[in-house]
């Protein structure tokens, strides 16, 4: 959700990849549903694994909130942004829309902060 929410309100000098420690085989379809309601495709986006290739060659690093202290990215990656964030794994309608709603204004909140300091 926060790669598509950047995609859609980031100027395009700014690149964004979304990934996980372990990400799923597929996206969960209540986020998909959710995120169709409010007009934003992602049947297209995959899951994909976080690489060291991706945290070496990021500029910000922007962590949702560990579900597995083991591989956390803030125990590899230095000045890490957490969001604290549920995963919306196994959470009801109500409780995705609640998380993407969280994410929409912590994305923006975000780019603000990006577009203040370039």
């Amino acid at each position: 959700m926060a790669e598509a929410f950047f995609r859609k309100y980031a100027p395009d000098r700014f690149n964004v990849s979304s990934a996980g420690t372990t990400p799923s085989s597929q996206l969960n379809p209540i986020v998909i549903e959710v995120m169709k309601e409010i007009g934003i495709d992602m049947k297209t986006q995959q899951p994909k694994l976080l690489s060291d290739s991706m945290m070496k060659n990021s500029s910000k690093t922007v962590n949702m909130g560990c579900m597995d202290k083991e591989s956390c990215p803030a125990l590899f990656v230095k000045d890490v942004i957490d969001w604290n964030i549920s995963d919306p794994k196994e959470k009801s309608l109500d409780e995705v829309r609640q998380i993407r709603d969280k994410i929409k204004l912590e994305v923006q909140n975000f780019i603000k902060t990006l577009e203040a300091k370039s």
